[in-house]
């Protein structure tokens, strides 16, 4: 299991053992818990699909409630970001074609985070982990 702030990330398959064509991993997301800003991924496409409570994913601009048994198609290029709007914890699986992202990059953003104390972590350290990974964040 993979801390990155108050969400946990568990690897199922990564791109190395796929060949590089898929990863996927289970996270859980507290209600309430800080959650990343809106980013692009430069290289996957993804698709989520919910396994316990709601989250609400926005992509480009709307939004899309992911329940149990929901799944909400993420391509390349668009702009997204999610939240736990509920007052219950949520679980979804996510499943990344090609298997560009692996558990490298929740490491090094969950070390940044770690490093922040709670306080306001380091933008700049986030986004050069976040582009060397091929996500791009946006403002």
């Amino acid at each position: 299991e993979i801390r990155v702030g108050e969400m946990a990330i568990r690897f199922l398959v990564d791109g190395s053992q796929s060949a590089g064509s898929v990863a996927i991993f289970e996270f859980d997301v507290p209600a309430g818990a800080r959650l990343p800003e809106a980013h692009v991924h430069d290289a996957y496409d993804e698709t989520i699909y919910g396994l316990e409570g709601v989250l609400t994913w926005t992509i480009e601009g709307t939004p899309h409630e992911v329940a149990p048994g929901d799944a909400v198609f993420i391509p390349r290029g668009a702009v997204h970001k999610f939240d736990n709007r509920g007052d219950l914890d949520a679980k979804a699986l996510a499943i990344a074609t090609p298997g560009a992202i692996g558990p490298d990059f929740f490491r090094e953003v969950g070390a940044i985070l770690d490093a922040a104390a709670g306080g306001p972590p380091d933008l700049a350290a986030l986004g050069a982990v976040m582009r060397r990974h091929g996500l791009t964040p946006v403002a």
